[in-house]
C-alpha cells in the first residue's frame, strides 16, 4: 500500500499500529462484528464510507473504488485520517442496530472530556465555511447523497459507514444573528466509535463537504 506521509507525520504511529492489530484478526469475526460482508475467494471486504462502495483486501488492508467515476470524490482514497479511522473501527468497532435516536457530541461517553477539541475543529470550521453560504451547503450534501431532514433552516442526514449516521444542522446568518451549526450522531455510534474517532468522523465528513462543494 502507498501511504503518503512523511516520517516524522503524526499519522504513521497510529495507522502502523492499528494495521498491525487488523493483520492479526480473524476476517469473519470482523464481518460479522462490523457487518462488512467479507469475500474468502477475494480475501475482502466490502465497505461503504461517506455512502461510496470500496472493497478492502485482507490482510494487505488495499483499498479500490466500486464502479467510482473519473474525478470522483473518494474520502477513503485521499485522505490519511479516513484509512486509519476505518483500521481502528475494524479492529475494536462494533455494529449494532440503532434506536432511532440522535446524540450530540456532549452526549457520547467522554463527549464532554473532548468536546473543546470537537468544537474547534468540527463546529467552528462547519460554521465558518458554510453559515453565510446554505447554497454550497445544500449543493454539497447533495452531492454527497445526504437526505434533507427538517431540522433548523437547513439540515442532512449521510452514513459514514452503513447504519451508523451523522446529520448536520445549518442556521443561516443574518445581520442580527451569526450563523450556528450542530452535528448529531445516531444512537450507535458509542458502540462503534471512541469520542475522539467521532472527531476525526466530524473533520473529514466537513473535509469531504467542502471538497464537494467545489466540484459542483
Amino acid at each position: 500500500m502507498n501511504l503518503e506521509y512523511e516520517k516524522d507525520n503524526l499519522e504513521r504511529v497510529p495507522f502502523e499500529y492499528y494495521l498491525a492489530e487488523y493483520q492479526k484478526l480473524d476476517p469473519k469475526e470482523v464481518e460479522e462484528r462490523c457487518g462488512f460482508p467479507y469475500d474468502e475467494e477475494k480475501q475482502e471486504f466490502t465497505v461503504r464510507f461517506l455512502m461510496k462502495p470500496y472493497t478492502v483486501s485482507f490482510p494487505a488492508y488495499e483499498i479500490h473504488p466500486v464502479n467510482a467515476s473519473e474525478g470522483e470524490y473518494l474520502a477513503l482514497l485521499e485522505t490519511m485520517g479516513a484509512k486509519i479511522l476505518l483500521l481502528h473501527h475494524m479492529v475494536s468497532g462494533r455494529l449494532t442496530p440503532a434506536g432511532g435516536q440522535f446524540l450530540s457530541y456532549r452526549d457520547l461517553p467522554s463527549g464532554e472530556t473532548y468536546f473543546r477539541q470537537f468544537h474547534g475543529r468540527c463546529i467552528l470550521r462547519l460554521t465558518y465555511g458554510f453559515g453565510f453560504k446554505p447554497d454550497a451547503f445544500r449543493k454539497g450534501m447533495e452531492a454527497m447523497g445526504a437526505k434533507e431532514v427538517k431540522m433548523g433552516d437547513h439540515a442532512y442526514q449521510f452514513e459514514i459507514l452503513d447504519q451508523l449516521s451523522v446529520i448536520f444542522i445549518l442556521w443561516e446568518g443574518d445581520e442580527e444573528f451569526q450563523p450556528s451549526v450542530q452535528i448529531l450522531f445516531s444512537d450507535n455510534f458509542p458502540q462503534a466509535f471512541e469520542a475522539e474517532d467521532v472527531a476525526h468522523i466530524g473533520d473529514i465528513s466537513i473535509g469531504a463537504l467542502k471538497e464537494l462543494a467545489k466540484r459542483v
